[in-house]
């Protein structure tokens, strides 16, 4: 039977229903991984950091969320697909962010678009949705705002941010998305934005009164000791995983251990064994 393709409809069918589970992927091998455990897959310009290894979101480009797209759209059947707008690439006017979302679409195959902002973008996501493209909103701490808001600090702890962050919320359901992602600010607030919206809210960093969860998938598989802020579980230790194949796969590299016999072709005879040898196919 076809699997079919998980939808903007059924995002939003999930509003007080069993949690949405979301994370990012860049590649296709684990894009295909998580095709059939998880509702979403967002191509987070996060990839500025965990793959390109900036500080920030800032260098990543539209050609840069293109490839990655593209690359995580070939592997799934089930999966919600997501990319995010890049810096620059919405902000200006509306006119190049519907050109940007729109290769977005087109050339990376996502299903909808998720860009930062809440009151200042309304008009922009109006526009988008007006002309057939899902928007995904993102409100809170927003990366591509690092240095306005002096650096990956959360948001929302006094009265007046808490209305400007209500606001921005009611906003970006009001300009037609059809759910948000709340980004490193306190519980409370989480869930009394979703309570008050109507559209699914997604968080990271926000508790666990949202309609969902999203974590960037470096983080939570443990590739990197060195980055483990408080929102973040480790659900795997690759770190150490991988440190520990490699550092072996070296010592059989330097002792000749490998490669062995089984894993070696011969033109004859294998020396292993008695009698002719079976070459294997070199795709085997």
């Amino acid at each position: 039977m076809e699997t079919r393709r998980i939808t903007i409809s059924d995002i939003a069918q999930r509003k007080g229903q069993d949690p949405l589970v979301a994370i990012t992927a860049y590649d296709y091998l684990t894009a295909k991984i998580v095709d059939s455990i998880v509702d979403i897959v967002l191509v987070g310009d996060s990839l500025g950091m965990v793959v390109q290894g900036h500080t920030d979101t800032l260098p990543v480009t539209l050609d840069h969320m293109v490839y990655h797209t593209t690359n995580v759209a070939r592997a799934l059947s089930r999966a919600h697909l997501v990319a995010d707008m890049p810096f620059l690439t919405y902000q200006s006017d509306t006119p190049t962010a519907v050109r940007s979302a729109g290769r977005l679409l087109a050339e990376g195959r996502a299903q909808a678009v998720k860009l930062e902002g809440g009151t200042a973008m309304a008009s922009t996501i109006s526009k988008l949705v007006d002309v057939g493209i899902p928007v995904m909103g993102h409100i809170g701490l927003t990366p591509q705002s690092v240095n306005a808001m002096g650096g990956f600090r959360v948001q929302g702890r006094t009265a007046k941010a808490r209305h400007s962050i209500l606001e921005d919320a009611m906003a970006v359901e009001d300009a037609g998305a059809y759910s948000i992602v709340l980004e490193g600010i306190p519980t409370e607030l989480a869930q009394e934005i979703t309570q008050r919206l109507t559209i699914p809210t997604i968080g990271i960093g926000a508790g666990s009164s949202c309609d969902g969860q999203i974590l960037v998938m470096p983080d939570m598989l443990g590739l990197n000791h060195d980055f483990k802020p408080k929102f973040v579980k480790h659900f795997a230790d690759l770190q150490t995983t991988i440190t520990n194949a490699v550092t072996h796969y070296a010592q059989e590299v330097t002792s000749r251990a490998f490669p062995a016999a089984e894993h070696t072709f011969y033109a004859k005879a294998d020396p292993a064994k008695t009698g002719p040898v079976e070459v294997p196919r070199l795709d085997n």
